[in-house]
């Protein structure tokens, strides 16, 4: 149904919009010319990401070491990229996966909005009365041809394309607003007194938000004002809506799709944007006769296209003098309000008959926020694969009707071993559907959206995070099966049947142990290799011991058939859980970036936790 009223809605809209389009030729000029100046902006903010490769992270994770490296990233990122929004993503991307900090990521977003005025002083220097479209046609030709030569030469291409769909916008743009501008003339409301400057702040707000672009709203005010349908007051004003309108948009993606520490970026940027244009508000008369007064001397007097231009950097340069002594401040008060979220237990006790329902556990740290950076997707799916073996270890301990706790104990109780199960153990199989099954799939989904075709050693890299993740759950599931005869018989009265199975309880929690350890370990390489080395052979002699031992006992008619054929089973679903386990550690070792992911047992709480 809900699907239903979007399309309808969506259908409306399209069909009044083709209706409108055929009442006013100019008005479908002026739309025309729009999509294809944001579609030139999309492509560019493509393509110039696309010829960077992964340098771009690499230069904004290298850039961060002072404030001032930071703030000049911001601005020549943003210069280069044309989109502040890009540049701003893609930094609270790098702060919510810890690739860097709070405060280096506030300086870029300083760095950014001063970057952004940028476009507007080549829009306005582009001027009006010079034709675009002429310079566009061939880019548009060379672009497609360069495009077939390779994905550097494609990204080259459409850089191409990009500029000459920009190029044929503008000149769409003025055309519609020539036809079509005496329905758009606001020069008859005066934006005198605070009433008219909210109003038109408003009007840069809302097309800034509509059109994902204040490159897009600045580009309709320019236009505006060569066509005297705009007053350069009212410009201004349009200029600080469009300020708050692009933090909107960046707002809303760093705190619906990123961590604490994303949201916390994203805040800054909003409180930013938003006190920075309340202050240039507040100021507006002395700041316009300031923009009006050094027009004069720089030969703009005549031009209030490049005195808008002007206004818009004086503006976002008095935004960052009037931040840049707080900083610290800032951070500070960021941490308070949106205070790092304290590892709480993802399941507190078993359900019972009547109780509310406990909600599935999903992963903690992946959001749509960080696919704007592969480094930055890179770290969240560590991050949230060392959760899904934190909670995978516990269910394992689970199926063994063990307290997590004996993982960190050299010494395992062997009253615990011997001892009958207890109501309090959880089943696996409700474990591994509430609490692996929701993590492993959205961590599935998250990697099937990262850009994994940069080169072999990033697509390895990939490679393995996902055998990581199905290795562990292929454990869990193994735990699963293992829990059913474990139960039964640990629930049994004393037996050779019953000894075999307190005999594999024993081992599966002594090579946990020694997982942990492992994970634990800094050691040089070649000595980590043997002490896996070890844990192997540990693993392979109590296989062959145990078999030994199960057939002497079914000779000896102490264990019939089929207590032998589950033993038999049990013990493979045990070596294949420390298998799996192992894998996992190995995985990490060979591949330089997936070091934290050794560390599977991380010290703390249990994440899942008995009443």
């Amino acid at each position: 149904m809900k699907r239903y009223s979007r399309f309808l809605v969506a259908f409306l809209v399209g069909l009044g919009l083709a209706y409108s389009f055929w009442l006013s030729h100019g008005w479908l000029q002026l739309c025309a010319g729009l999509a294809l100046f944001l579609f030139g902006m999309q492509c560019l903010e493509e393509g110039l990401k696309e010829l960077a490769g992964g340098r771009l992270e690499a230069l904004l994770g290298r850039s961060t070491a002072t404030p001032l490296k930071g703030f000049l990233f911001g601005v020549t990122g943003t210069f280069l990229l044309q989109s502040s929004t890009l540049v701003s993503l893609l930094t609270i991307a790098f702060v919510g996966s810890g690739l860097i900090s709070l405060a280096g990521g506030l300086t870029v977003v300083f760095g950014a909005n001063l970057g952004s005025t940028s476009g507007i002083w080549l829009l306005a220097l582009a001027g009006h009365d010079f034709d675009l479209a002429p310079l566009a046609l061939p880019l548009l030709v060379f672009g497609v041809l360069i495009g077939f030569n390779g994905p550097k030469s494609r990204a080259t291409g459409r850089i191409l394309l990009a500029v000459g769909f920009l190029f044929l916008g503008i000149e769409q743009i003025k055309e519609g607003f020539s036809s079509f501008g005496a329905a758009l003339d606001m020069t008859g409301h005066p934006a005198d007194g605070l009433s008219g400057q909210l109003l038109f702040v408003l009007l840069g707000v809302v097309l800034t938000v509509i059109l994902q672009s204040s490159q897009a709203t600045l580009m309709l005010t320019l236009t505006a004002l060569a066509g005297a349908r705009l007053e350069l007051g009212q410009g201004l004003a349009i200029a600080i809506g469009a300020h708050v309108g692009s933090s909107v948009s960046t707002a809303v993606a760093g705190i619906l799709g990123g961590n604490r520490a994303g949201q916390q970026l994203a805040l800054a940027h909003a409180l930013f944007n938003g006190l920075t244009s309340l202050a240039t508000l507040a100021l507006l008369s002395p700041l316009t006769w300031l923009t009006q007064w050094l027009a004069v001397p720089l030969g703009l007097a005549d031009n209030r296209l490049l005195q808008l231009a002007l206004f818009h950097s004086l503006f976002n340069a008095f935004g960052v003098l009037l931040f840049w002594p707080w900083q610290r401040q800032l951070v500070g008060l960021l941490e308070r309000w949106l205070p790092a979220r304290r590892e709480p237990p993802v399941l507190i006790a078993a359900q019972e008959p009547g109780a509310a329902a406990v909600a599935r556990t999903r992963a903690r740290y992946l959001g749509d926020s960080l696919l704007e950076s592969a480094d930055a997707a890179a770290s969240a799916v560590l991050q949230e694969l060392q959760h899904l073996g934190r909670l995978s270890l516990e269910v394992i301990c689970h199926a063994l009707y063990l307290p997590v706790e004996q993982l960190a104990s050299n010494r395992p109780d062997e009253t615990l071993l011997r001892a009958r199960p207890d109501h309090r153990y959880l089943d696996a199989e409700a474990l591994y559907q509430w609490h692996i099954k929701g993590v492993y799939g959205d961590l599935l989904s998250f990697m099937g959206r990262v850009d994994m075709s940069r080169d072999e050693a990033r697509q390895q890299f990939w490679i393995a995070c996902q055998l990581a993740a199905l290795q562990l759950v292929d454990a869990v599931k193994d735990a699963k099966h293992l829990q059913k005869n474990l139960g039964h018989y640990l629930r049994g009265e004393e037996s050779p049947a019953r000894e075999a199975y307190v005999d594999l309880r024993r081992h599966l929690l002594a090579m946990l142990h020694e997982v942990r350890e492992l994970g634990r370990l800094e050691v040089p390489a070649e000595a980590w290799r043997e002490r896996l080395q070890l844990l192997d052979e540990r693993a392979a002699d109590f296989d062959a011991q145990f078999r030994v031992r199960l057939f002497a006992a079914a000779r000896r008619r102490e264990l019939d058939g089929l207590q032998t054929g589950s033993l038999m089973n049990d013990l493979g679903y045990t070596s294949r859980i420390v298998q799996s386990l192992r894998n996992v550690l190995l995985l990490a070792e060979e591949q330089g970036q997936f070091r934290p992911l050794r560390r599977l047992a991380a010290e703390g709480e249990p994440l899942i936790r008995l009443r």
